[in-house]
């Protein structure tokens, strides 16, 4: 009796509002629900737009810091990615491995399987086993999609309805490269980046322990600096991680004890520079250091995200992208690493190798 009175009672109710209103109401919803898919599909892209967006992201890249043109070098990254790459979660994408012609301290993963690197990375890292830890990190933000993923967890986008396909790949281009330059990742995918990175050196035999051991002579390296700068700048989260993937070695058994040192060094002959004597680009040499003495500055806000990873750390200034000046690089504090001179020459060196090369390559990891 009770379902009946209340049965009807929701039929008077809906009887009484004009029936151009609940359709309109109707109608509105499922509007709004297309819309709201509509922007979420915005986001999603296929392989060959991502490949297209990290192209774009690259070129940035390669502006601002310049390509070392030594195909050497490039050959042998590109041989110890490529091993760690054809056993990630997406092998089949065009995987390109890129050395940054800078002294500062960085990596950095562009969508699609763009992987950036620098010498002072490569001066600082002292055998195989350790690039390996680096390059496996930056391989899984590109597996997970990372980058896309923050920037539509975080809102960093306004996709217009109206605007092409290619206008809406160069925004969110600009917005990539401001969240790779800067880290804004959060702590949970820098986690997940850190442990299948070193699951992936694992897996091809280097040991596991080599992004740790790397990270531990960045922490030394930057111990006297005031601010955050570049790889896993920050002390304490630096010193997190460390706790993490040494927990993580034996949680998950990760037994793999290949270093590869006479290798390394035998390819790789950059030597690092101090910190304190990193060449900073124009633009930021201009504002001076925060690592000199000045005037206490206001607290600049801080952006949305964790700042865990591999990248610079404080607000982006100063940079040209394709389309847009980001910001001013005196509204910030200098970071020695990201901030860093770069090369003038940002032609990418072409290396091709072959399935053949890479399992002859793979042979020496012991």
């Amino acid at each position: 009796m009770k379902s009946t009175v209340a049965m009807g009672l929701g039929i008077c109710l809906f009887a009484a509002v004009p029936a151009s209103a609940q359709l309109g109401k109707v109608l509105q919803g499922v509007q709004k629900a297309s819309e709201a898919k509509d922007k979420l599909d915005e986001l999603n892209f296929t392989d060959a737009e991502e490949q297209q967006l990290g192209q774009k992201v690259s070129t940035m890249l390669r502006e601002k810091y310049g390509v070392a043109q030594d195909k050497a070098v490039h050959t042998y990254v590109t041989l110890v990615g490529s091993s760690l790459a054809q056993e990630s979660t997406r092998p089949g994408l065009k995987w390109t491995f890129i050395v940054l012609d800078t002294d500062g301290v960085n990596a950095f993963a562009a969508p699609g399987g763009l992987v950036h690197i620098t010498r002072g990375a490569l001066a600082l890292i002292q055998n195989e086993a350790e690039l390996a830890g680096v390059l496996g990190h930056e391989i899984s933000h590109v597996t997970a999609k990372h980058t896309i993923n923050a920037i539509r967890k975080n809102k960093m986008v306004q996709l217009s309805a109206e605007a092409t396909k290619n206008a809406k790949l160069e925004q969110v281009a600009n917005k990539a490269y401001e969240v790779i330059l800067e880290n804004a990742y959060d702590r949970g995918d820098e986690m997940d980046a850190d442990k299948n990175g070193a699951a992936l050196a694992n897996k091809i035999g280097y040991a596991p322990g080599g992004l740790g051991a790397f990270l531990a002579r960045l922490a030394d390296r930057n111990k006297d600096l005031k601010d955050r700068s570049g790889l896993f700048a920050s002390h304490p989260e630096t010193q997190a991680r460390m706790d993490a993937l040494k927990k993580l070695i034996p949680g998950e058994k990760l037994s793999a004890s290949a270093t590869v040192a006479p290798r390394y060094q035998q390819s790789i002959s950059y030597k690092p520079v101090p910190v304190t004597q990193v060449p900073l680009a124009p633009a930021a040499a201009a504002t001076g250091t925060k690592n000199e003495k000045s005037e206490p500055k206001a607290a600049e806000p801080k952006p949305s995200g964790g700042k865990f990873g591999i990248s610079g750390m404080s607000p982006i200034g100063g940079e040209k992208s394709s389309t847009q000046t980001v910001s001013s690089a005196g509204s910030r504090g200098v970071n020695p690493d990201r901030d860093a001179k770069g090369g003038a020459n940002s032609t990418p060196v072409s290396v091709s190798i072959t399935a053949a090369q890479i399992t002859e390559f793979r042979k020496g990891i012991v």
